[in-house]
C-alpha cells in the first residue's frame, strides 16, 4: 500500500509539472520504469532523458519538495471526498490510457468508485470471476449559445440513448448551453454522466452550475473529473486541455451546434486525431452556430446526425425503443379539443402548423401571416408553450418541440 501511495504521489507531482506536455512526462515514466523512479534517478539522469528540454529546467522541478507537496495534496483530497487516479491505476479510463498524450493522472469526485463509473461488469471468466470492461462513453458537446433547435435535438439524442439496449455514460464539460442540456437530460432519463472540468476538482465553473455539479457528484455512477490540481481557476487555455480529456475518454463525440471556431470543434478534431467516431448535427447554412457542424460533415470528418435509430446503431448501442412521432398538428388538436370551442381550436391548430413549418419564426411574422393582433397571438402562443408543444426564445422566435420519445 505504501508503494502504491509513493507511485501515486510521484504521478501526481509529475502531472503538475508536465500537465501541458503529457507526452514528455509519460516518456520519463516509461524510461525509468515508474514515476517514483523518476524522482530517485537524479537530476543528471533525468536531464539526459529530457534532452533539449533540460534547458527548460524541468529537471530542477522534479525535486523532493515537489514530491512532498503532491503527497500532502493526496491526503488533503481524501478529506474533501476526492481522489487522484494515476496513469495505469484501476479506475483510470481505459480509452484515455490508449491516447498518445494521456494525463499522468486525473482528479475525481463522486460517491461511486471511479472503477464503477468507467467500467461495467461483464460475464464471468473461466474461473467464475466477473470480468470488467470499459463502459461505453459518448461525448455530447457544442456551443454555449444553444438554440431551441439545438436544445431540442440534444434532448432527443440523449433520451434516445437512454432507451437503447446499451446505456452509455454521457460525457460533457459542465459549460453553459449544450453541455448543461446533455448532463441534465441524462440525469432526468436515468443515464449516468461525467463532467470534465477546466478547473481544479474543488472548483465548479461557471458558478451558476454549482448545483448541477454537486448533483452529478452525488449521483451514483456519475462523477466530476479534471486533470488540473486543486485551486486551479478557469482561464481560456485550460479549456483546450480539458477538451482532450473529453475526446480521449469517449468512443464517439457528438457535436450538437458550433461556430467554425469553438471548443466543440476542438473536441471534434481531437476525437478525430484519436481515431474516434465523430457525429455532427446538420443545421441551416446561414446559421453561424451550425456552420462548424456543416463544415465537419462537408470535410467528411463527421457523419451527419439524422435518424435516431440509425445513430444508436452506429454508436453500437443496440436498438432503441423509440415511439413513433405523432403528427404535430393532430397532437395539438387532440389535446385542446375538449377545452377549446371550434373556432379557437381551428385557430390554435393553424398557429401550430405555421410554427411547425417555419422553425424560428417570430411572433411578428406569425401575426402578419395569420392577420392576428399581437395580444391575441400571444395568448395562443403562451398556451402552446406552457403545454410543451413549442419553445419561445428571448427574441420571441417560436419553434415546435420535436419530442418523439
Amino acid at each position: 500500500m505504501e508503494g502504491d501511495f509513493e507511485e501515486r504521489a510521484a504521478l501526481c507531482a509529475l502531472n503538475r509539472i508536465f500537465g501541458y506536455e503529457p507526452k514528455l512526462g509519460k516518456s520519463l515514466v516509461e524510461n525509468f520504469g515508474g514515476a517514483a523512479n523518476v524522482f530517485s534517478a537524479g537530476r543528471k539522469a533525468v536531464g539526459e532523458v529530457l534532452g533539449p528540454y533540460k534547458n527548460i529546467n524541468y529537471s530542477r522541478q522534479i525535486s523532493a519538495s515537489a514530491f512532498d507537496s503532491a503527497a500532502m495534496e493526496l491526503e488533503k483530497l481524501v478529506s474533501h471526498g476526492c481522489r487522484f487516479i494515476g496513469y495505469g491505476e484501476t479506475g483510470y479510463p481505459q480509452l484515455l490510457r490508449e491516447c498518445d498524450d494521456p494525463p499522468l493522472g486525473i482528479y475525481y469526485k463522486g460517491i461511486s468508485a471511479p472503477e464503477e463509473v468507467f467500467a461495467t461488469v461483464g460475464s464471468p471468466d473461466n474461473s467464475g470471476h466477473p470480468v470488467s470492461k470499459a463502459k461505453t462513453c459518448i461525448a455530447v458537446v457544442g456551443t454555449r449559445k444553444i438554440s431551441s433547435y439545438g436544445r431540442d435535438w440534444c434532448e432527443r439524442i440523449v433520451k434516445a440513448m437512454s432507451k437503447a439496449t446499451v446505456k452509455p455514460l454521457v460525457v460533457s464539460g459542465l459549460a453553459l448551453g449544450v453541455d448543461a442540456v446533455a448532463h441534465r437530460t441524462a440525469l432526468e432519463n436515468g443515464l449516468k454522466t461525467v463532467a470534465v472540468m477546466a478547473t481544479g476538482i474543488d472548483q465548479i465553473y461557471p458558478s451558476q452550475h454549482k448545483g448541477l455539479g454537486e448533483l452529478i457528484a452525488s449521483t451514483p455512477g456519475c462523477g466530476l473529473v479534471s486533470d488540473y490540481p486543486p485551486d486551479t481557476q478557469a482561464v481560456a487555455i485550460n479549456f483546450i486541455r480539458r477538451n482532450r480529456i473529453i475526446a480521449g475518454i469517449c468512443k464517439a463525440t457528438l457535436l450538437i451546434e458550433s461556430k467554425v471556431k469553438g471548443g466543440g470543434m476542438i473536441t471534434a478534431h481531437l476525437a478525430n486525431s484519436y481515431d474516434r467516431e465523430v457525429f455532427a448535427l446538420p443545421g441551416r447554412v446561414d446559421d453561424p452556430y451550425s456552420q462548424g457542424c456543416n463544415l465537419l460533415i462537408r470535410q467528411n470528418l463527421a457523419e451527419p446526425i439524422g435518424d435516431l435509430a440509425e445513430l444508436m446503431h452506429k454508436l453500437s448501442l443496440g436498438k432503441a425503443m423509440l415511439r413513433r412521432q405523432a403528427d404535430f398538428v393532430e397532437a395539438v388538436r387532440e389535446y385542446y379539443k375538449v377545452q377549446f370551442n371550434e373556432d379557437d381550436l381551428a385557430q390554435i391548430c393553424s398557429i401550430a402548423q405555421c410554427i411547425k413549418k417555419n422553425r424560428g419564426i417570430s411572433m411578428d411574422e406569425i401575426c402578419q401571416q395569420k392577420r392576428l393582433s399581437f395580444n391575441t397571438l400571444s395568448n395562443y402562443v403562451t398556451q402552446l408553450e406552457c403545454d410543451g408543444f413549442i419553445t419561445v426564445d428571448i427574441l420571441q422566435h417560436c419553434s415546435a418541440r420535436s419530442n418523439n420519445l
